[in-house]
């Protein structure tokens, strides 16, 4: 269909834990798309979107989607080779809803963006299911509701973001999401998923057992049982035990290596009769078992020298946004074999995309891995990547790194 780009399935930018958020580079891939989110299939590809704001690139083509068309854009206003420099981009979609949620396909409507300095030309759609590891992404013309149907499956749980786009290539910010769960029936006997169980908490810990609790779900035909599961913080959900009651006892896993920061983590859905599962709980992390005391303190040695240096630069910055690139030097005599970053925002920055690694963010702190392509950082060599993000009160940038657990000089 004319100014329809069907949905590809890429590897997510990693959250970490839910998250993500997911956009403007194209392919989850997380991670993960890169890529967000938020949710298998490909790994990022290098380059932020058009316009370096905040967005979703198009997607490879796929199996068309259903949904108006657009008329063809109006052609830019500004003259052929001359780079637009308009600091305003489009305005973030709104009122996002579900119209109709069947088994293999999910109807969205939404508000019209307001437009920036140019004509809107469309809207990019990216969803993922929470506890995933795979985005998936569609663009479609100048409309106001379209129906997603590519890698769309019964009883799963999916969120919806959109973003605007405009004829030069400015995207919007994304919108907020609308999250929904297929049924897995269309046609009875019982067509509506029990509501989210909610108040999940863990408790009563000891060194190899929790006990997880949560509120009751509702059902318009009767909650027969609820799921528990684990997730591994990264890739993917495992279905630990299925309950009658609103208690379980976990055995706890052993903790992640320590070259993984993300922790495991617990929710629960309600299920009915016919096996449609609501959506999800809220997540609880398993506990970190408690370290040993020691009774006498280790030798103090000095910190070995710094082998890494790294320059964090804004390359542009907006109210309410960034773009920036990062660059790590191997200043070491041996190349590196692999790479993990790690840094924490002083302001309340919020990543929502990323190119050439795979980011995640828990809180203030942002994780950034490798991808394929530049694994192995040479000595003396250096491989820089990109984030773009959200800020509301501050964009102050990190003064600190590590490169797989060691400290590096900033600057």
């Amino acid at each position: 269909m004319p100014g329809v780009r069907s949905s590809a399935s890429r590897r997510r930018v990693r959250p970490g834990l839910l998250a993500a958020v997911v956009s403007s580079i194209a392919v989850f891939g997380v991670g993960v798309v890169a890529v967000p989110a938020a949710g298998a299939g490909t790994t990022t590809l290098p380059g932020p979107s058009a316009g370096g704001l905040p967005g979703v690139a198009p997607a490879p083509a796929a199996a068309p989607l259903r949904g108006a068309a657009a008329p063809p854009p109006t052609a830019p206003t500004t003259p052929p080779g001359t780079p637009n420099t308009s600091p305003f981009p489009p305005g973030v979609p709104t009122n996002v809803t579900a119209s109709e949620v069947r088994t293999r396909s999910v109807a969205l409507t939404w508000t019209a963006a307001t437009r920036g300095c140019c004509a809107i030309a469309g809207y990019d759609i990216t969803y993922y299911s929470p506890f995933d590891d795979v985005v998936m992404s569609a663009s479609v013309g100048d409309v106001t509701t379209t129906t997603i149907s590519n890698y769309i499956t019964p009883g799963r749980q999916y969120l919806f973001r959109i973003a605007a786009r405009d004829v030069v290539g400015h995207r919007s910010l994304s919108s907020e999401p609308v999250t929904v769960v297929t049924p897995v029936t269309d046609t009875g006997p019982d067509t509506t998923p029990p509501s989210a169980p909610q108040n999940l908490t863990l408790g009563d810990v000891t060194d190899s057992t929790a006990t997880l609790s949560w509120s009751p779900s509702t059902d318009d035909v009767g909650v027969s049982g609820y799921n528990v599961y684990r997730f591994d913080g990264w890739y993917s959900s495992f279905l630990v035990a299925t309950v009658p009651t609103t208690t379980y006892t976990i055995a706890l896993p052993p903790p992640p290596p320590p070259s993984t920061p993300l922790r495991y983590q617990f929710y629960v859905r309600a299920r009915d009769a016919v096996g449609n599962v609501s959506i999800a709980s809220n997540a609880v992390f398993a506990p970190t078992p408690p370290t040993p005391p020691t009774t006498t303190p280790p030798p103090t040695s000095p910190p070995p020298p710094s082998t890494c240096r790294v320059t964090y630069q804004n390359q542009s910055e907006w109210q309410g946004g960034f773009v920036t690139v990062v660059t790590v030097q191997n200043t070491a005599t041996a190349p590196v074999d692999g790479w993990t970053l790690t840094f924490s925002f002083r302001g309340d920055q919020q990543i929502t995309s990323g190119w050439n690694a795979t980011t995640g963010q828990s809180g203030a702190t942002v994780t950034a891995r490798n991808v394929d392509w530049n694994r192995v950082v040479p000595a003396n060599g250096s491989v820089s990547f990109g984030i773009q993000g959200s800020w509301s009160t501050s964009n102050a940038p990190p003064t600190s790194f590590g490169l797989n657990g060691n400290p590096c000089t900033a600057g």
